[in-house]
Formats: structure tokens, sequence, C-alpha cells
């Protein structure tokens, strides 16, 4: 069995480590990108790379190492590309994180008129990125997520204030049917709290290969009962998940 010359062991070891490397980080964002189908192409484009920077810095720290370079050295350079990696992906990142904290914490649809910084109109779309409104003169305006963080939103929709909407995300595999049925019949405890004259609705936003995205509305009785509310609420919904998927491990 040929053996290689000792000269030629380190420069083919990191070879070997770079090659692996590249393979793994397009496993990686392939499959990154596969579970990513049904989000907006601009998040999964930059999950897809943020995962495939994340294999490389991996990889790159082992083949450093191998060359002898020393691991003092080797992690400030993994710190520093990860450090630029970030600055790089920095705005989509924000924007894409912006979209959840706006889904959770601001009380705004699409549907609604809303007013944050110089800009109002009619919310038309919520996207990964931006929320996009119609004005009064049929112009679209694109507010960047991030600053419905930092900026103050008014919903100038009538009685907004009553309306909760709760999102919700469970597995493909939970049953849905049994799911809403056994949600609905916890949040009928609250209908003291609630708006009579509407009921609680559970929709159905997205469906994907991972899970299904539902929203859950309430109509409120009183606007100081609304954090109250979507906290009880929010703790009704993680004991009907835990109970209908425990039955559905017991059927199975």
């Amino acid at each position: 069995m040929p053996v290689l010359p000792s000269f030629l062991v380190l420069p083919v070891l990191i070879a070997f480590t770079v090659a692996l490397t590249a393979i793994i980080a397009s496993v990686v964002a392939y499959v990154v990108g596969g579970l990513m189908r049904q989000s907006p192409p601009v998040a999964a484009i930059g999950a897809r790379r943020l995962a495939a920077i994340i294999v490389w810095l991996v990889g790159g720290s082992f083949a450093l190492q191998q060359a002898g370079v020393s691991p003092d050295v080797v992690f400030v350079v993994v710190v520093l590309l990860g450090v630029a990696a970030l600055i790089a992906l920095r705005y989509p990142l924000e924007n894409f994180g912006g979209k959840f904290f706006s889904d959770v914490y601001i009380p705004y649809k699409v549907g609604d008129s809303i007013r944050v910084g110089s800009a109002s109109g009619k919310v038309i779309e919520q996207n990964a990125m931006a929320t996009v409104l119609l004005t009064p003169d049929d112009e679209l305006v694109s507010v960047p997520n991030t600053l419905l963080l930092r900026e103050p939103v008014v919903n100038t929709s009538p009685q907004a204030w009553k309306e909760l909407t709760i999102p919700i995300t469970v597995r493909t595999s939970l049953d849905l049917p049994a799911f809403e049925s056994a949600l609905l019949k916890s949040l009928s405890k609250l209908r003291s709290r609630l708006d009579p004259r509407f009921p609680p609705v559970l929709t159905t936003k997205a469906r994907g290969a991972q899970g299904t995205d539902l929203t859950l509305t309430l109509m409120i009785r009183r606007a100081e009962d609304r954090d109250a509310l979507l906290a009880e609420a929010s703790k009704r919904i993680a004991e009907v998940t835990d109970a209908v998927q425990g039955a559905g491990r017991k059927v199975g």
C-alpha cells in the first residue's frame, strides 16, 4: 500500500478538510433552504448564507489548527470572521427579527391603518423585511421592520384595541382539528373578559414541511385586560399543545 511522503501529509490533510467543509457547507445550505422554502426569498437566502458561513468558520478553524497555527490565533481569526459575517448580514437579520417581534408585540395586522414615524397608511403586506403601507394618495411606502421597534406605532383603525392577535406555530404532526377544538374549549373559560359578539377564531396562515402557522384572534372587552389576556391565552395554548401532542403519542 503506497504511503504519502511526510512532506505531503499536511497539505493533503488540509486540502481534504477544505474539500469536506465545502461539501458540508453546500449540504447544510441546501437543507436550510429546503426548511425555509415557505419563507420569503430574501430571508431564505440570508439563512442559507449564514449557515454556510458558520460551517466554513468551523472547517477553517480545523484547517488552521492542522497547519500548526496557534489556537489563540485561530480563535481571533474565527471571531473576526464571525463579526464580519454578522455585519454583512446585519440589516437582513435585524429586519427578519423585527418581523417576529412586531407579530407578537405590536397590535396591528394587514388591513389596519397605522402611523409610524412620518409614514401612514393602510397595511397591505407584512414580509420578512418590511411592512408595506398604501397611503391615501395611492402611494406604496415600505417601512423596515426594525423601524417598527424603534418608533411609536399608532393604529388608527376604529376600536383596534379590541382585537388581540396571537401567532402560533405547531408541528405538522399535530392533530389540528383536535388542537382547535381543545383550544377553543379552554378559551371559553375566558368569555367573561371577551366581547360576547365575537368568539375566538383560529385561522391557518401557512403550512410547511416542519410546521403550521396559525393565528388566534380574540376580541377583548376592556383595553386594560390586554396584557393579562395575552399571558393567559399563551399559557392555555402551551397547555393544549402539550395535551394534544401527548394524546397523539399515546395513540401512536
